[in-house]
């Protein structure tokens, strides 16, 4: 079998440094450590272990990555910045953009019941007190930005001239990805803050004595913590899109297959609910109940499972500031995507074939068995339905193209796969000709 030699094919450049994840993993860890020797179990604690997650990140990417620098960030740092009077009417027609967006959010999540009930009610708490620092804090950053950036004409400016009535200078394509932009950020934030507290309080609120008493006990409350890691991290990166930190969204999935795969995996749209029509929890019982009795199989399922939540984690954490659903917000092609193009994706759903094992159920019918294993086989592939849509999205950029093109020659699990299934590999990247 040909081996191409990571010399002559390299991995293409991440835009994401590992600095800047580990650093944000270290703040929440210091936090969590601190939470749990006094006994900081509670919201306000969930809501502070974000700020202490984020705050690292933000620092090491401005200080050490200096990521406004990049040229992606569409900042020019060489020229002096615009006179006000010229970038003037550009800023005041963005803040009305951005203020009507924010409104129109906050409208649907008033209309939306379900984000008036726990475990939402977290998330609109948390709105509550954001809406006067962001619509005061918006205006100073909308009118520094706009005499520094080179095109500040975007999509929130897009949006301020279709509300001003100016339509004729409204680009569709703008004004529709500006739109999908804000529709991701806020259905997912929503969802991410909501399910925070939870997590926090299992990770934070478990005493040490249950934890350290057996080896499943500490599985179990890695898993937990893992998970706490995962969204805690997820909700940074719905927070903190902003040009400045190169984190800014550079285009949502445009595609309605790609919002349809996504959307039924989450509240209220969930399809895997308890009672939804992929549901494949009937009569099952999680591997503890049929592995109970057998120390060896219940260390091993666990240490798998931890390894599996460890690896989902990871895919998070390896997303720094730039964490989210349905958008490119540029690519990863370091830690766990320098293994698979969709680790998280992988990861989750081998978590939960080996924590259900749908193929046994406590009625013991055979057609509760044969149901479950399909539901949750289709489970698994409205994930590849999304892997699927998100590629499409994502080939647009050349520079995907590129990582999708060197992980196919030399990404661990392609090659384990093809290596199962008897395939050659692909052949070597060749440089273009002169």
């Amino acid at each position: 079998m040909q081996d191409v030699s990571a010399a002559s094919d390299p991995r293409p450049r991440s835009a994401v440094s590992h600095g800047v994840g580990l650093a944000g993993l270290a703040g929440l860890l210091l936090w969590t450590a601190a939470a749990r020797a006094f006994g900081m179990v509670g919201p306000a604690a969930a809501a502070l272990a974000i700020v202490a997650c984020a705050l690292p990140m933000v620092a090491w990417s401005l200080i050490v990555d200096k990521v406004h620098r990049n040229p992606s960030t569409g900042i020019d740092w060489d020229s002096p910045p615009r006179p006000r009077a010229e970038s003037l009417d550009i800023s005041i027609a963005k803040i009305v953009g951005l203020w009507a967006i924010w409104g129109v959010i906050g409208c649907l999540y008033c209309i939306g019941r379900w984000y008036w009930r726990d475990p939402y009610l977290f998330s609109m708490t948390l709105f509550g007190y954001a809406v006067v620092p962001m619509v005061v804090l918006s205006v100073p950053y909308v009118l520094w930005l706009d005499r520094r950036l080179k095109e500040p004409r975007d999509g929130a400016w897009h949006f301020g001239q279709l509300l001003i009535g100016r339509v004729e200078a409204v680009d569709r394509d703008i004004l529709y990805d500006f739109l999908r932009s804000w529709a991701v950020k806020g259905f997912f934030l929503a969802f991410m803050l909501a399910i925070v507290p939870a997590g926090w309080a299992s990770t934070v609120g478990e005493g040490s004595g249950w934890i350290l008493d057996n080896p499943v006990n500490l599985a179990r409350w890695l898993i937990t913590a893992m998970f706490m890691i995962d969204v805690t991290m997820a909700s940074v990166g719905y927070i903190f899109t902003f040009k400045l930190l190169d984190a800014h969204i550079r285009s949502a999935n445009p595609y309605a297959s790609g919002w349809a795969a996504a959307l039924v995996c989450y509240p209220p749209f969930i399809m895997m609910a308890p009672g939804g029509p992929l549901d494949y929890h009937q009569n099952t019982a999680e591997w503890l109940y049929w592995l109970d009795g057998q120390p060896v199989l219940l260390m091993l399922n666990g240490a798998i499972l931890v390894l599996l939540t460890g690896i989902y984690a990871w895919a998070t954490v390896a997303f720094g500031l730039r964490f989210s659903n349905l958008t490119h917000r540029g690519i990863l092609t370091h830690g766990p995507y320098a293994w698979s193009k969709h680790p998280a994706y992988l990861s989750k759903n081998l978590f939960w074939w080996f924590a259900t094992l749908p193929f046994l159920a406590t009625s013991g019918s055979f057609v509760d068995m044969v149901r479950n294993t399909a539901l949750l086989a289709a489970v698994s592939g409205v994930y590849y339905w999304r892997a699927v849509t998100e590629e499409k999205h994502l080939s647009t950029d050349p520079a995907y193209r590129d990582y999708a093109g060197w992980m196919e020659r030399n990404g661990p699990v392609p090659r384990f796969v093809r290596g199962l299934i008897g395939l050659r590999p692909p052949p070597p990247a060749t440089a273009p000709a002169e």
